[in-house]
């Protein structure tokens, strides 16, 4: 891959036309029975939709949580075929599943596609993406542990950690409703950042100039047309084309999400993730516009997305209730934000207390953080996937160019789970060294236990050792 530089404004005008390209939605086929039918993609979580006439309601905690009906197994049937054909027909699989939408000849991106996918994006948001991954990666920067440290525990006796970098990692970019670039600078940052050697990248074909383009300026070694489970299949296992790599990060459907899941015993991944949600802790200092906003931007991402205010001023949901339907008349999304506004809505607590609990409880992918004092929540919230701290902390923020990731849990998996970093690219080794007088001062206790256990070469192993 060609070494990249952008320079100033002005040569970046000089070097891409802006002369973007439609790409047609992705649809999987599912089984039921002996019949084959095209569905379009789904999500991990799926909340009943209720055609009620309302829209912004109030909601218990459980009732909201309970919602989150998650469908693994109606898609297992479907995901176990794919990956079963992928272990069998490796890059026929591919081309062959691709045909859904696509017909596929080259599964790997050429430099030629990768150079020419420039001219097919706006040289604005090739200059946000340059300015967006300088952010992510400086944040991520922070992250990176040491190669190596030493402690002495006792004389004698040093102890320490190596930490290693993974050698190949995957990536999964969505490509469905829209591009997604900036989940492409998010899943490939950090890897970089942490030292992996080789990252590559699987995005439903045909891959969006947008995805391309970013991927290009995050450095990502490989990028390969394919798309659903059978790309993390093929990452997990490896293809004629696709060689298998140790971890498989990224966002996807129902099917990525169940992939990932099944072939942990050949790649790791990095969590369960579904439909986008935000939880919002309000008091009366909150401003009715800013949280009606919020509730807004994470209920445009998907008919599926949730949201919850938890307030501690009984007036708050009325004054966002109506900012919304103001919000929502000149909304380009309105027919998506509409649908998961019925699955969204809002609690009244007595105090801040019980709205951490509730919160909590909830362990939403993003918190929002809208009181008094913010501060003193931040130190009490115990789950939640990214905190949003104040009026002006946006999670939009975060979600591009603020620098942290918005690869997150969802569905209450950030009780124990963290969001993508550095250190999900990075294995650990305890490193020991003991001296002759530091296995004296263990040694009767090493022997003791190992005696205890009836492992008693255990014990002789350090007995030789001492009598050396």
């Amino acid at each position: 891959m060609k070494d990249r530089s952008f320079g100033s404004s002005n040569q970046i005008f000089a070097r891409f036309s802006r002369t973007p390209k439609k790409i047609p939605v992705p649809f999987y086929r599912a089984s039921c029975g002996n019949e084959s039918f095209l569905r379009p993609v789904e999500t991990l979580t799926i909340f009943p939709v209720e055609d009620d006439g309302t829209m912004w309601k109030e909601v218990g905690i459980d009732a909201w949580i309970g919602a989150r009906k998650t469908s693994l197994e109606d898609a297992r049937m479907t995901v176990t075929e794919i990956i079963d054909r992928v272990r069998k027909e490796g890059d026929d699989a591919l081309r062959e599943l691709a045909k859904k939408y696509v017909e596929l000849t080259d599964i790997a991106v050429s430099e030629e596609e990768r150079e020419a996918a420039y001219d097919e994006v706006d040289v604005e948001v090739i200059e946000a993406l340059v300015e967006a991954h300088a952010r992510i990666e400086r944040f991520h920067e922070l992250q990176k542990p040491k190669n190596l440290w030493f402690q002495e525990m006792e004389p004698g006796i040093v102890l320490g950690m190596k930490t290693t970098a993974l050698n190949r990692v995957g990536i999964y970019v969505p490509g469905g409703r829209a591009a997604y670039p900036s989940s492409a600078l998010m899943c490939a940052v950090p890897a970089l950042v942490a030292g992996v050697k080789e990252v590559c990248a699987c995005s439903p074909p045909p891959i969006k100039p947008l995805t391309l383009v970013a991927l290009d300026i995050a450095g990502v070694t490989e990028i390969y047309s394919a798309g659903g489970a059978q790309a993390v299949a093929a990452m997990a296992l490896g293809t004629e084309t696709i060689r298998p790599v140790q971890k498989i990060v990224g966002p996807g459907n129902i099917y990525v999400t169940l992939a990932k899941m099944m072939l942990r015993e050949h790649a790791e991944i990095d969590f369960p993730a579904g439909p986008s949600e935000i939880g919002i802790i309000a008091d009366s200092t909150a401003d009715p516009r800013v949280v009606a906003a919020d509730v807004m931007a994470q209920a445009e991402h998907d008919p599926n997305a949730a949201c919850i205010l938890i307030t501690t001023d009984k007036t708050l949901p009325a004054k966002v209730g109506r900012e919304i339907t103001a919000q929502l008349a000149s909304a380009p999304r309105r027919e998506i934000i509409e649908q998961a506004l019925k699955n969204s809505g809002y609690t009244i607590v007595h105090d801040i207390d019980e709205a951490i609990a509730a919160s909590d409880i909830v362990a939403p992918e993003h918190l929002s953080i809208q009181v008094a004092d913010p501060l003193t929540v931040v130190t009490r919230v115990q789950n939640a996937g990214a905190i949003f701290v104040g009026k002006y902390s946006a999670v939009a923020c975060g979600d591009y160019a603020i620098g942290t990731n918005h690869c997150l849990p969802t569905a209450g998996f950030s009780k124990m789970y963290s969001g993508l970093d550095v250190q999900h690219f990075c294995k650990t080794a305890s490193v020991e060294l003991v001296s002759r007088d530091g296995l004296e001062l263990i040694g009767d206790i090493v022997e003791t236990i190992a005696d205890a256990e009836g492992l008693h070469a255990h014990a002789n192993s350090v007995r030789v050792r001492r009598q050396c």
